[in-house]
């Protein structure tokens, strides 16, 4: 379950997606998200579908690499899925055996939102996989650039970031070891109700804190005698420069976003009643 965790991973490939200007792929990302939520029909995430594909094949990362990051949320995905399957009123009823009562309003809400969720993942999934976490600290910082104006640590907040998810495979990593050591040990860990396996997580979670804080030490250590005093005055090695396959980016991924509103919300062609 850890090694499915593919958050701050990145792949490396020769792809269109991987040239792209980590600042474009940030705001793309962003509307393939917004724009997931504003259908009211079926043809809305069948163009949210294509658009999805399209990019993972272009971007030539495994299918199979991108759907492994789905499996830490299935729990979640259920829960989400029953509550809204179970609970929400409205339609015509399709189930009703006791207090379980599934509507046609229901069973839609809850189609649509696994869709958004997964597809959530997926697309957030590929942006850190082809961006590494330089190039999304430098498109973050050039992106809140004007928040310098009022005052806000634009460069120490995506630092911070970076940071953060250069230390998420690494610290996935050390959880491992730690469990195979656990269990090499004599450690039992799978077995007992849900207070016991919690206890078990204890000679875990102490050493992987002791590890965490002991790394994030010798990261500041040489941060200092490096004399890092933040992004005032410092120049770019690789400064971002837009090119024209990046404005091209832009125009198809906003072409996307106006035609998968229009037809999603107002084309009458719906699975369901929404």
């Amino acid at each position: 379950m850890i090694r499915d965790i593919t958050i701050g991973q990145y792949y490396p490939a020769d792809s269109r997606i991987h040239k792209l200007d980590p600042r474009v792929k940030i705001v793309c990302t962003l509307l393939y998200l917004i724009s997931l939520f504003t259908f009211k029909s079926i043809l809305g995430y069948v163009l949210a579908t294509v658009f999805l594909f399209g990019c993972i094949k272009l971007a030539k990362v495994p299918f199979k690499f991108i759907v492994r990051g789905l499996k830490p949320i299935i729990i979640l995905l259920l829960i989400t899925v029953c509550f809204n399957l179970f609970l929400t009123p409205g339609g015509k009823t399709l189930v009703h055996v006791g207090f379980i009562k599934i509507t046609e309003y229901g069973l839609s809400t809850a189609v649509y939102m696994a869709i958004r969720l997964i597809y959530l993942i997926m697309g957030s999934s590929l942006m850190t996989l082809t961006t590494t976490p330089n190039s999304l600290t430098d498109g973050l910082e050039k992106l809140l650039h004007p928040l310098n104006k009022l005052h806000v640590p634009v460069h120490e907040i995506s630092m911070m970031m970076s940071i953060a998810l250069r230390f998420i495979p690494i610290l996935l990593e050390e959880t491992d070891k730690i469990m195979k050591a656990q269990i090499a040990r004599g450690a039992d860990m799978e077995s007992g109700n849900l207070i016991q396996k919690a206890k078990a997580m204890i000679p875990i979670l102490v050493p992987l804190f002791v590890s965490a804080f002991r790394r994030a030490n010798d990261l500041a250590m040489a941060m200092e005698a490096r004399c890092y005093r933040g992004g005032n005055g410092r120049t770019k090695m690789k400064p971002l420069i837009y090119k024209s396959a990046d404005h091209m980016a832009y125009l198809i991924t906003i072409l996307y976003v106006v035609i998968a509103f229009v037809v999603g919300r107002y084309v009458p062609f719906k699975l369901w009643i929404f």
